[in-house]
């Protein structure tokens, strides 16, 4: 069994907000607990969003719950008359995360039967303690760089395979029907990627960099068009001179996949490989004719392949990226 870092802090977390909560001498100490438990967020951002949004819902907890408790009384009644009004506010004002949370305090003045200064001091210590104690475990992040870094390079190596192998299927005309299994894994290391890379940024208040995130959507936009070209490639069964060509341009890509290349000169020889399809003599039956035009096809999609990378690089050319 592997216990998470996550795991840990929310555990040490809540019973120090039992602990404080206690020093304090409020009532109901453990719920300051059971408050950091639902608080400790994956980043810190939404650690910092969600303790703002429960705030503003335990003031309007109190605020309904004390018009009818002081109205109805303190009985279900009145409770199930405070949930018919604070939740549908709650999720017109965007403060769901809040309800349960808010509802537990709720549920003191019930027993409590009362809604005094004391008892709405005692909610707000409870609250403010237990997200405290939330806020502060997740000040500490680990840094994902190095496996941002790492997910990088296997995509990269991944790009490689798949565009090796695209290019054996123009040199023999051997297509594969079924799913490609670089693809499969390539859109795996990608997810997982993206997750982390949202994470990252969420988890830095400052000097916040966006590149990581740009990257990885850079890719599997690449990933797309490389799903377009697999099926391009099921219907370019002639071993053509212009698969040849073609299979070679994706050789010297593959050769040059790298973050820094700026692809200038791989846009430049597709431009040539244009001409050259131009200017080639026109297919003679009506087999090579198919070939000639999905290889026409496949040109496009792989010349937005490369112009989804030089967007990405001007972009980013001059980023510097923080190191670990």
């Amino acid at each position: 069994m592997r216990i998470g870092l996550r795991t840990i802090k929310t555990a040490v977390g809540a019973a120090i907000a039992i602990f404080i909560a206690e020093k304090f001498q409020l009532n109901y100490a453990v719920s300051a607990g059971i408050i950091t438990i639902l608080s400790v967020q994956n980043t810190k951002k939404k650690s910092i969003t969600l303790a703002g949004q429960r705030i503003l819902s335990t003031l309007l907890a109190l605020g309904i719950s004390s018009i009818f408790f002081n109205l109805v009384g303190f009985n279900p009644l009145a409770f199930g008359l405070y949930l018919v009004v604070f939740i549908p506010l709650a999720v017109r004002l965007s403060l769901t995360d809040g309800i349960v949370v808010s509802s537990v305090l709720v549920t003191h003045f019930l027993i409590e039967e009362s809604t005094s200064v004391d008892w709405w001091t005692n909610s707000f210590g409870l609250m403010l303690i237990g997200l405290s104690i939330a806020i502060l475990a997740n000040l500490y992040m680990p840094s994902s760089e190095g496996r941002l870094q790492e997910l990088q390079m296997e995509c990269e190596n991944q790009m490689k395979l798949i565009l090796l192998d695209f290019s054996g299927t123009l040199r023999n005309g051997h297509f594969h029907s079924e799913e490609n299994p670089l693809l499969i894994k390539l859109n795996q290391l990608l997810n997982e990627a993206v997750n982390l890379a949202k994470n990252q940024h969420n988890n830095q208040f400052f000097g916040q960099s966006y590149y990581y995130i740009k990257y990885f959507d850079m890719r599997q936009m690449q990933t797309y068009v490389l799903h377009q070209i697999k099926e391009d490639l099921s219907q370019c069964h002639l071993p053509t001179m212009e698969n040849e060509k073609l299979a070679e341009m994706l050789i010297r890509t593959a050769e040059g996949l790298h973050e820094n290349n700026s692809a200038d000169q791989l846009m430049a020889d597709i431009q040539k490989l244009f001409e050259h399809f131009r200017n080639s003599p026109l297919p003679e039956t009506r087999a090579e004719f198919e070939n000639r035009a999905m290889l026409f096809k496949m040109l496009n999609d792989f010349m937005h392949f490369i112009e989804i990378k030089q967007v990405f690089y001007k972009e980013f050319a001059s980023e510097k990226k923080i190191s670990v």
